[in-house]
């Protein structure tokens, strides 16, 4: 429950953002379609995680959840630049949505990796 709560937080608050970001773009994405991106695979996982417990699954959502914290990490503490069809996000700033976001993700990477850990006896993945 705690991995697909950290997800489904971490969904809401990319899709409420990505429109603030639209204006970010390379030549071929924008830094909103990314969030949308990053909302819509993170709606998925904690889905997943909720239906099914098997190890694609949690793997599929730990992928998820460690992988978008560790970029909003990165983007938050290193100037990449523009890497190809990725724009330019490097964002130095915290605020109040962005840490509720980078806690969501942190929540849902620990609960994630511990599905991972702790396997479900049986064949059936319950």
């Amino acid at each position: 429950m705690l991995a697909a709560a950290g997800l489904a937080v971490d969904a809401y608050l990319h899709a409420h953002l990505a429109d603030r970001y639209d204006a970010i773009a390379s030549s071929v994405v924008g830094q909103g379609t990314l969030f949308r991106l990053e909302a819509a695979l993170a709606a998925l996982a904690a889905l997943l995680v909720l239906v099914w417990r098997r190890l694609p699954e949690d793997l599929f959502a730990a992928l998820v959840a460690v992988g978008g914290l560790a970029l909003l990490l990165v983007y938050c503490y290193v100037d990449v630049g523009e890497l190809g069809p990725i724009p330019d996000m490097y964002e130095p700033v915290w605020y109040g949505e962005k840490e509720a976001t980078a806690v969501a993700q942190a929540v849902a990477a620990l609960a994630t990796l511990s599905l991972l850990l702790v396997r479900p006896r049986g064949g059936r993945g319950h």
